[in-house]
């Protein structure tokens, strides 16, 4: 009695322990923590790329610190200074005026002509008359002429009046004896002289002239060359063209202050390039320096506050979108048991190795090569999400990985993605995805890094084409670096798997293969010690892995599982009736209350060769778990019928002849529970029928169900159907020759 209570006490403290272990794993504070984490992780890993470090320095202060520009930054002094540059640069802006200024000369020789023929006025009268009109007439030609092109559109206005001042100071003065001689000038004199002065005004001024006096000097010897025969005529028809002469080219000033403008316009903005120094250590900071610091946002006290909040917001939605496939795929709590948070905080170790390679590889970037990033093990985190979690899991991470690896290994300027990363990324990562889906041999993870440096590659190559960067180095180094990548993911996958697989106890499909050789020693012993629990095992795997695949739970592991389930037994291996060949029953001699003891015993001693042999949990879980809390009846109507001979009083009851438990917990371990009944009953039928199996698995079913053996796990009743469903099926096809159909089955069905 006192043993079946210490027993019992065992079980309840094994029960108290796993639900204290699953309370956290359950744990909506702790979910909670590990979604800020995320957050943390996304936050800290992007911040450097997009949002600019800042100083605590004062003008006048000398820099504790090597100061880098960490981004591109518009230099506003030195690009007004570029302007300043670029406008003095700028020659002045001329203009030609087309000044008609034979016709002053015209009108001057005919008021000649005109007042010569007067008789009425004297010739000292004249003289006083030509000395004081004719000077004046010049600055009246001018004037008339600003006066009639000004607003008219030809000349603007500026010009008009620097034309004005121009020609006013470099206006000729007559000498005193050309007016003495201009009386005497008759009417045939002044028509010769009109025609010889007009035609050298005409030439002259049909130049570009700036100065007016170098081409007056050339009046005299155009005059000497003309059909001009007298003296006077000669001399005072070139005093008056001189006269006449005026510059007809000058400084446009508004042009050029336009000009100067749009020079200052086409300068390109001086930019320090990221990367490029600032300010070196020890420094002392002008108000040059302080300004250029203040406007690119580099200083604490002038921080600019958006792109942390931006930043902070992606963040959010990043992992928001992680909880909601979580949330979406999970039962009533929002998560699966897969998805416990143990394993949320295995998710987060893999996305910090993950980004943590990112990090290293971007610092081997430059501008002139940063087709380095290319070797990046983008496909590392989707690999082994999708072989320690699930591959849907792992596509949507693997859009996150590509979004935060086209932040990290972006090198363009003014943009905070880089598509060709984050589109070779995800092409790499779906690739791994579905190369490393369903692995079962570690050498599929080298097959799956050789996909990926395959489909990295030619993703380079088609970025490269659409680009038309066909640069043999940088073509080389891309491709190279792109194949590289995938190799270099494999022998990370392949040296980080046991470490998941060992801390966090997760048993991949890799591990659950490794686990089910046969040559493994707790198997060996299996064989060589107990070859009917051998035998048994075989059979329970091959029954409950099909069972279990009819409900979408794990069949690999029930199948490992129910090799490793009766492990416990090799301890007495007598005691057990697959194992009882050509020796009598030792149970048939010794007390019930001792038979239960030994045969409850395996399952305990299963657990603890397991642990001693360092099995994953979930598997001694099913060692433990796979008889719940069933009763032994056999042995308890046993006892009952031996202390009726004996007339003793009945000190016991059936729950003395229980297993300690704990009942099943998951669903693999419930089913290799039923899959170890029906095949010890099958076993123990001599000519069973189809209708006695049917029978039979309805009725262990029931049994079970209505001693309340799955209230812990989460198993439907249309479950419960589809697992009886499939264990007939299996049965009927493993034990085949020993059982008997219907008399209305033909002979072609039977075989069928």
């Amino acid at each position: 009695m006192n043993q079946n209570q210490n027993q019992n006490q065992v079980g309840k403290q094994g029960n108290l322990q796993s639900i204290r272990t699953a309370g956290w794993k359950q744990s909506a504070a702790v979910r909670l923590v590990l979604l800020f984490l995320f957050v943390l992780l996304f936050y800290f890993s992007l911040a450097p790329h997009v949002v600019p470090e800042t100083y605590n320095i004062q003008e006048g202060s000398a820099s504790e610190k090597d100061i880098v520009a960490p981004f591109q930054i518009s230099d506003s002094k030195a690009t007004l200074q570029a302007q300043e540059e670029a406008a003095n640069r700028i020659d002045s802006s001329y203009s030609n005026v087309g000044l008609r200024s034979d016709q002053l000369l015209d009108q001057i020789l005919l008021r000649i002509e005109q007042l010569n023929l007067d008789d009425q006025v004297s010739e000292q009268n004249k003289i006083d008359i030509y000395r004081n009109e004719i000077p004046g007439r010049y600055g009246d030609f001018v004037d008339n002429f600003v006066k009639k092109n000004a607003g008219s559109g030809t000349y603007n206005d500026t010009l008009l009046a620097e034309m004005a001042e121009v020609i006013k100071e470099q206006q000729y003065t007559i000498p005193e004896e050309t007016f003495y001689k201009m009386p005497r000038l008759t009417s045939e004199e002044i028509a010769e002289m009109r025609s010889v002065g007009q035609d050298i005004v005409r030439k002259l001024m049909g130049e570009q002239l700036r100065d007016a006096e170098t081409a007056r000097t050339r009046v005299a010897e155009l005059v000497n060359g003309s059909k001009l025969s007298g003296r006077t005529s000669r001399e005072i028809v070139q005093e008056l063209a001189r006269f006449a002469i005026m510059p007809n080219r000058f400084i446009d000033k508004e042009a050029t202050e336009e000009a100067k403008i749009q020079a200052k316009k086409n300068t390109p903005v001086v930019m320090i390039q990221e990367g490029d120094l600032i300010v070196k250590r020890g420094q002392v900071i002008t108000p040059e320096v302080y300004e250029l610091l203040k406007d690119s946002s580099l200083l604490h006290d002038k921080r600019n506050y958006w792109p942390q909040l931006g930043l902070l917001m992606m963040c959010l939605m990043l992992i928001l979108g992680i909880y909601a496939y979580l949330h979406q795929s999970g039962g009533k709590d929002g998560l699966k048991p897969k998805y416990n948070n143990s394993q949320l905080f295995m998710l987060w170790l893999i996305y910090l190795i993950n980004i943590l390679t990112m990090q290293v590889i971007s610092l081997t970037q430059t501008h002139a090569a940063p087709y380095a990033g290319y070797l990046a093990p983008a496909a590392l985190g989707t690999m082994l999400i999708a072989l320690l979690l699930d591959m849907h899991l792992a596509l949507i991470s693997s859009i996150v990985f590509s979004l935060i690896g086209s932040i990290v290994l972006n090198t363009q300027q003014n943009q905070i993605f880089d598509f060709n990363f984050g589109f070779v990324f995800i092409v790499v990562s779906i690739a791994a995805i579905f190369s490393i889906h369903r692995a079962s041999q570690r050498s599929t993870i080298l097959k799956a890094g050789i996909m990926v440096s395959l489909f990295g590659s030619i993703s380079v190559l088609a970025l490269m084409f659409l680009s038309e960067q066909l640069d043999q180095g940088p073509l080389v180094y891309s491709l190279a670096f792109a194949f590289a990548s995938g190799l270099l993911t494999a022998i990370l996958v392949i040296g980080l798997m046991p470490f998941f697989e060992i801390t966090f106890g997760i048993l991949s499909a890799l591990k659950l293969v490794e686990l089910s050789n046969p040559n493994h020693p707790l198997l060996r012993k299996l064989l060589t010690e107990t070859p009917g629990t051998y035998h048994h095992s075989v059979m329970v795997g091959n029954l409950s892995e099909a069972a279990a695949e009819s409900i979408g739970a794990d069949g690999l592991l029930c199948r490992v599982g129910s090799f490793y389930h009766d492990i416990g037994k090799t301890k007495r291996p007598n005691y057990f009736i697959e194992n009882q060949t050509n020796i009598e029953n030792p149970h048939d001699t010794i007390d019930p209350k001792l038979s239960k003891s030994i045969i409850v015993a395996h399952a305990r001693d299963g657990v603890d060769m397991l642990k001693a042999h360092n099995i994953p949990k979930p598997i001694r879980d099913i060692a433990e778990q796979h008889h719940g809390t069933t009763s032994l009846k056999f042995f308890y109507f046993k006892a009952m019928k031996q202390a009726e001979e004996q007339g003793v009083e009945v000190n016991f009851t059936e729950d003395d002849f229980r297993y300690p438990g704990p009942k099943a917990q998951s669903k693999e371990a419930a089913v290799v529970g039923l899959a170890d009944c029906v095949e010890a009953a099958v076993r123990s039928l001599r000519n069973p029928t189809v209708e006695q199996v049917e029978a039979m698995i309805q009725k262990i079913i029931k049994s079970r169900v209505d001693d309340n053996q799955y209230n812990e796990c989460d198993l439907t009743m249309k479950e419960l159907d589809k697992i009886a469903h499939s264990l007939k099926e299996s049965v009927i096809g493993i034990f085949h020759s020993r059982i008997e159909y219907p008399e209305d089955v033909k002979p072609k069905e039977r075989m069928a």
